[in-house]
């Protein structure tokens, strides 16, 4: 269906990939993974046409259709909901406007007559008639509400833009469907909906993503983007890491001891070259020596980060006590008399289908809002630290560097002291002089995990911590939680870093909470259960 041969693309003297050749087949479903850089949204542009690569060719078989999720939320302001979904089937789109003009003429001639006729039968063939009620469909499973599908899209909320977009990409039965990180933004019933549409798909689908488990439900291969090259695995997210992984490790251990019988033979002979009666052996292990190779590892563009929290000291008995907790804002009530304790063990993931909800209960408890109502009270000997949503603010005007930037959090001043945590975060050498303010969304996450690690707190609060990083950092972030003593507090669109870290579940509604002890995945079970 889709096809690369002998694709190669750089920018200057940096190569991102070269020699590529790649099938991808219908009913298949591709995840292409790689570190921040290694090229993979370059790779989409490449297939979808709107990059030309240094070398090589794309081939899509003739007569098929390739649609493409966008990014540009502004691009379709002028254009209502409906209309911006039905314009990924361009062809279908543009017929159906022909055809509505030349029945508004009001000098209809034959000729007119003759080319209606002619769209009338293309625009059946297309599926026209079904169009408006297939994107609503896709619409409404993607949480945008059929009182919004005639509004114009500069109209809608931009988190619903993306959702709009999302369903043009969908629309219409391409052939081949192209996704750069098609859940960001996407609630959690959301991303549900979409997997399910996925597993059904009956064309070639590609897609970016740093939700590993979505990668594993959706797909049958992996494209690995790493050494400059471009790789193709059968399996999905976990088998091909568990692959690799091993992998890596068999080559270790033939180097340990390829270096280990040289280290001896260069003793041998460091020992015996000199004696006349062991000369002859001398040489003989000189020649062995220069038959044995140490195979390096390839250099991966990936780099793993370390999360780990350590509590300064244990907290006592009493965690955190909300009581009746009540907010409206602009008048819309985001909290409506929240009541919740935390106890010893919990790590509680906060669940809501209004985001802003789940942030101001962040911002309220970290005591940068005051609820309207209600009382939040924590431990005497609870020390907490906060990742909030929007974390801009602890960089934009800073003029300093990365050491200055974590010395104003640190007791501790010293720039080896700050470097050790920056450090874990993958900040080493001259990137901990890098001008705080002008790191990217990435960086800054990277940064404020830094910032929680030295805290040295024994209560962690979370607001989609998980935004802007790539899956390398999601697993150590989600390995330092799970490892984590004490209590967390998390709202997260990661699914498995959500379904292994929480064992209590707090969902806010309009009525109150919803308040389960149970996995993530128990929690969806019996919300599902309860629908039917």
């Amino acid at each position: 269906m889709l096809s690369v041969n002998d694709l190669s693309m750089q920018f200057g003297s940096s190569v991102l990939f070269s020699r590529v050749d790649l099938q991808f087949t219908a009913g298949n479903c591709y995840g292409i993974i790689g570190a921040n850089g290694a090229g993979k949204s370059t790779f989409i542009k490449i297939l979808s046409g709107e990059l030309e690569p240094t070398s090589g060719a794309v081939v899509l078989e003739p007569k098929r259709r390739m649609s493409v999720l966008k990014q540009n939320q502004s691009l379709y302001d002028d254009y209502s909901v409906l209309d911006t979904v039905i314009m990924g089937h361009q062809r279908l789109y543009a017929c159906g406007r022909e055809r509505e003009a030349i029945y508004e003429k009001e000098d209809f001639s034959d000729d007119d007559g003759l080319r209606a006729a002619e769209l009338e039968e293309e625009f059946s063939e297309l599926g026209g008639w079904e169009a408006e009620s297939d994107a609503g469909r896709i619409l409404q499973g993607l949480g945008v509400d059929a009182s919004l599908h005639q509004s114009l899209m500069r109209e809608i909320d931009p988190r619903l833009k993306v959702k709009v977009l999302l369903a043009q990409a969908l629309f219409g039965h391409p052939d081949v469907l192209l996704l750069d990180e098609p859940t960001n933004n996407l609630d959690l019933a959301s991303v549900v909906w979409l997997e399910d549409f996925l597993l059904d798909y009956e064309g070639t689908v590609l897609v970016v993503s740093h939700d590993r488990y979505f990668l594993n439900n959706i797909c049958t291969h992996i494209v690995d983007i790493d050494y400059g090259k471009i790789k193709m695995y059968v399996g999905n997210y976990d088998f091909w890491y568990e692959s690799s992984q091993l992998i890596q490790k068999l080559i270790r251990d033939q180097n340990k001891k390829a270096e280990q019988k040289i280290a001896e033979l260069q003793t041998f002979i460091a020992r015996f070259s000199a004696n006349k009666s062991k000369s002859r052996q001398a040489t003989s292990r000189r020649k062995l020596l220069d038959k044995i190779t140490v195979e390096e590892l390839p250099a991966s563009n990936r780099r793993y980060p370390w999360v780990g929290f350590k509590a300064d000291r244990e907290p006592g008995k009493d965690r955190l006590f909300v009581t009746e907790v009540s907010k409206t804002v602009d008048g819309v009530k985001l909290l409506n008399k929240v009541s919740f304790i935390v106890g010893k063990e919990d790590k509680i993931a906060i669940l809501g289908k209004n985001e802003l909800a789940v942030t101001m209960l962040c911002k309220i408890l970290m005591g940068e809002e005051e609820p309207d109502e209600g009382t939040v009270k924590w431990g005497a000997s609870i020390t907490p630290s906060y990742f909030p949503k929007d974390h801009n603010r602890y960089f934009d005007g800073f003029e300093g560097d990365l050491i200055e930037w974590m010395r104003q959090f640190s007791e501790d001043k010293r720039e080896s002291y700050l470097r050790t945590f920056l450090g874990r975060m993958l900040f080493s050498g001259d990137d901990v002089y890098k001008s705080a303010k002008v790191l990217s969304g990435g960086e800054r996450v990277r940064c404020m995990l830094s910032r929680m690690m030295l805290s040295g707190a024994n209560f962690l609060v979370l607001d989609q911590p998980t935004n802007h990083l790539d899956l390398e950092s999601i697993a150590a972030l989600n390995n330092g939680l799970e490892a984590f003593k004490y209590n967390i507090l998390f709202s997260c669109h990661d699914h498995q870093l959500t379904q292994t870290v929480a064992n209590r579940i707090i969902e806010i509604t309009d009525d109150g909470v919803i308040d389960r002890l149970c996995s993530y995945d128990e929690y969806m079970h019996i919300a599902e259960a309860n629908k039917q």
